[in-house]
């Protein structure tokens, strides 16, 4: 029987949840709420609108860009192709330029050679890029089988030769020690290479031969200088067999090469030699000392270039043209522009004048020499000059030196550049120029040649005891009392025989400014370099004053003595003295150049004037140069000192002697300048002066005339 069960009725009864409904949205419209979304969304739209124009206008210039470069590139490649063909042809080209081209050539002022070029055959060396030390070896060892060159290595070279070539046996020389240090960096690859120089004996070079040190040589000369630079093997004496010899086998000689080289020659030897001045050689190129000046002018290291002097001076005109190249693809050469000789000059000098002038010279200071008290005198200097133009016309200086217990005379020319001199009393026409200026002095006042005695100071007198003297007779005399007295005035002072003076100091820059205005003491501005203004004072003390007037305190060089004379010939004209008168090609004088008039009345100046020709008439001068050339000029002795034991101090006192004339008088046409430092001096026994200035003046003047008629 089946029993059926009910399922009993739950006592817990959930209870129901209440079924939730979302809110309805109000009708009602939040008016605010409204108004902000629509001004968002308006905002958008306008940032929408801003953007979409941005992108357009960038749209635009990137298509009008494209454009423009599409245009300029159909421009270049098809319109202007041929243009930019050639610049490209000119921004790639490689230019090179030959070896230096010879020299202007020099002329007297006659039209005579004085300096000329004369070709020379080279050897030399270039260094080739990634070359060996083996190879250059023996290129060293073929090259000398070639040419006769004789063997001048020194023992350090030969030394670092023999290195070069046994390199271990050279490092066995460093020890296990020193290596270790240089591991370290205690030593130095410098100091280790040092070590093996002073190690390597006499016993390690006996393996080499004559031949050997021969290529020692040739290698040695093949890495001298700058790597990049041509290093001259043989320029002097290559026979023509040497030369073809050579020239056969370069291609077996790696970076040797010839070539066809100039050298300056001198048709007249040493004969103004040193003043024309030197050029550089091949070799050696710009010399150190004058690297940034040349360089700075656009030149090469390696070219050859004017050095000293009227080489240095003109070098812009002498220097030639080389010849330029364009290397080509295949690295052939093209030459595009060839290259020329520098200009010709001509220069004032008469060259057998001036040849005339230096065998004169050269004899009389071995006379001199040979006179009596004449143990510190050792040069002369003679300048010859045209006073209406500047023009020199011969110039020298020599100096007498003990060789080998013979006198031997060498040139000294330069000196009249760089060598002052207390001038003495041929500057007193410059001194009497300033009285008449400042009044101090008139014109035939007449005074009487007494000592001048400051306190504390030694008796101040002329040569001699000249009584009664007027302005040209104490020029002729050569009285120095005249000008003490002439100096007092213009430094305002009030003399009394052994008492105190008292002098303006301004007195000094008074007669500076004067004797400038002549060409003392200032730059006579000739066209050479390294031109000496002498030496100035600086005590002011009155006794000094007295000295200067008489030429016995500042010193000046031959070359200002020589425009001094020239500007009292031209009646104060002061004219630029100078040695270049044009190009060869040219007639006229081009360096004619007057620097000043002296600042005076003419009465003055021709006052002066009759002071000197009374000189060689009666005075002083007398018998100098002979009266029928109608002279005028000036003698004058001065004080020097010298440093007898060269130990910085001078010592003992000399008598130098000064000479300056023009002629002829009335229509000067040539000055002549005669300077003989420290011809004498006074050993308290023996009084003798040389008489060279005389002798000098006398032959030079009688020289000048006969060959210049």
């Amino acid at each position: 029987m089946i029993k059926i069960f009910k399922r009993k009725k739950s006592i817990y009864t959930p209870k129901k949840r209440k079924k939730k409904y979302k809110k309805k949205p109000s009708l009602k419209l939040n008016k605010k709420r409204l108004s902000y979304n629509y001004s968002t969304y308006r905002q958008n739209k306008d940032i929408r609108v801003e953007i979409e124009k941005r992108y357009n206008i960038l749209t635009v210039v990137v298509i009008l860009c494209l454009l423009i470069l599409l245009i300029t590139l159909f421009v270049i490649q098809v319109i202007q192709n041929e243009k930019y063909k050639k610049e490209l042809k000119i921004l790639t080209k490689k230019i090179v330029y030959g070896e230096s081209a010879p020299r202007g050539r020099i002329y007297d002022r006659n039209g005579k050679l004085i300096v000329d070029n004369t070709p020379s055959k080279v050897i030399y060396y270039k260094k080739p890029s990634k070359v060996t030390t083996k190879e250059e070896i023996d290129v060293a060892y073929k090259l000398a089988d070639m040419i006769d060159l004789e063997s001048k290595i020194n023992d350090y070279d030969f030394k670092a030769f023999w290195i070069e070539n046994n390199k271990d046996k050279a490092n066995e020389k460093i020890t296990k020690e020193e290596w270790k240090k240089l591991d370290e960096r205690k030593l130095t690859s410098d100091d280790i290479y040092k070590l093996k120089i002073e190690r390597t004996t006499d016993e390690d070079l006996k393996v080499y031969d004559e031949k050997d040190k021969k290529a020692a040589y040739i290698y040695t000369l093949m890495n001298t200088g700058y790597s990049y630079a041509e290093k001259v093997i043989k320029n002097k004496d290559v026979s023509d067999e040497e030369y073809a010899l050579v020239s056969e086998n370069l291609s077996t000689l790696k970076g040797i090469n010839t070539k066809l080289d100039w050298e300056r020659s001198y048709p007249y030897g040493e004969v103004f030699k040193s003043l024309l001045g030197t050029v550089s050689s091949s070799k050696s190129g710009i010399p150190l000392e004058l690297k940034d000046y040349y360089l700075d002018k656009g030149y090469s290291l390696d070219d050859r270039v004017g050095i000293s002097y009227l080489e240095y001076q003109y070098e812009d005109i002498l220097k030639g043209k080389k010849n330029k190249y364009e290397v080509e693809n295949d690295g052939s050469y093209k030459l595009i522009k060839e290259g020329k000789r520098g200009n010709d000059i001509t220069i004032s000098i008469d060259i057998e004048l001036q040849k005339e002038v230096e065998q004169i010279l050269k004899e009389e200071v071995l006379n001199a020499k040979g006179e009596a008290n004449t143990e510190y005198y050792n040069r002369s200097f003679v300048i010859i000059t045209n006073p209406k133009t500047g023009e020199i016309l011969a110039m020298a200086g020599k100096q007498v030196k003990e060789e080998n217990g013979e006198l031997k005379v060498v040139d000294y020319t330069p000196g009249v550049l760089t060598s002052p001199v207390v001038a003495g009393s041929v500057v007193k026409g410059a001194s009497q120029t300033v009285g008449y200026n400042t009044g101090a002095l008139k014109i035939g006042e007449v005074r009487y040649d007494n000592c001048v005695k400051i306190a504390a100071t030694p008796e101040k007198c002329s040569w001699k005891s000249l009584g009664k003297l007027n302005d040209i007779t104490a020029i002729a005399y050569s009285s120095n009392t005249y000008q003490y007295y002439t100096a007092i005035k213009v430094g305002k002072g009030n003399y009394k025989y052994n008492k105190p003076l008292v002098i303006d100091k301004e007195a000094f820059n008074i007669y500076r400014d004067t004797f400038k205005e002549f060409g003392l003491g200032i730059k006579t501005e000739i066209d050479l370099p390294k031109e000496s203004t002498g030496y100035k004072g600086t005590d002011t003390a009155p006794g000094h004053l007295l000295d200067f007037s008489i030429g016995q305190y500042d010193n000046y060089t031959p070359l200002e003595l020589s425009q001094y004379i020239g500007t009292i010939a031209t009646s104060g004209k002061r004219m630029k003295l100078h040695l270049f008168k044009n190009l060869y090609s040219k007639q006229e004088d081009t360096n004619e150049k007057e620097l000043n008039t002296v600042n005076t009345k003419p009465e003055y100046m021709q006052r002066i004037r009759e002071g000197f020709k009374a000189v060689i008439d009666y005075g002083t001068g007398k018998g100098y140069i002979d009266p029928m050339y109608n002279a005028a000029g000036k003698t004058g002795t001065s004080q020097s000192f010298v440093d007898t034991d060269n130990d910085g101090v001078v010592d003992t006192e000399t008598i130098s002697t000064t000479f300056a004339a023009y002629a002829p008088y009335d229509d000067p046409r040539v000055t002549f300048t005669i300077i003989s430092p420290d011809i004498s001096h006074n050993n308290g026994r023996i009084k003798h002066q040389s008489a060279i200035n005389k002798r000098l003046a006398d032959r030079v003047s009688k020289k000048y005339f006969e060959i210049f008629k």
